[in-house]
């Protein structure tokens, strides 16, 4: 398990762009898979992005492909989604979340960070 923290939500217009944060505690970050979920209101949670070990595979929710892209630092122990033409239904609460395999459902994820909200206003 691995302890996250997300930052980096907020307000922005239709159009807009954000920069979500995850800062993971401890030095073994770079042996986890990292993803991105998000859930909005009155909705389950869904997956966002999925990014492997090394950084270099990733895999995105139909929803976001083109807009969203989901990157890591592990010598920072970071992992980013940048997020450009946001949409109204973008508007969630976004998590980070850390497993041991490059997969995409909720349960094979270990530890979770507490969320971020994300605005979008048309």
């Amino acid at each position: 398990q691995v302890q996250l923290v997300e930052s980096g939500g907020g307000l922005v217009q239709a159009g807009g762009s954000l920069r979500l944060s995850c800062a993971a505690s401890g030095r073994t970050f770079g042996r986890y898979v990292m993803g991105w979920f998000r859930q909005a209101p009155g909705k389950e949670r869904e997956f966002v992005a999925v990014i492997s070990w090394s950084g270099d595979s990733t895999y995105y929710a139909d929803s976001v492909k083109g807009r969203f892209t989901i990157s890591r630092d592990n010598a920072k122990n970071t992992v980013y989604l940048q997020m450009n033409s946001l949409k109204p239904e973008d508007t969630a609460v976004y998590y980070c979340a850390a497993g041991p395999g490059y997969v995409t459902t909720i349960r094979a994820y270990d530890s979770w960070g507490q969320g971020t909200q994300v605005t979008v206003s048309s």
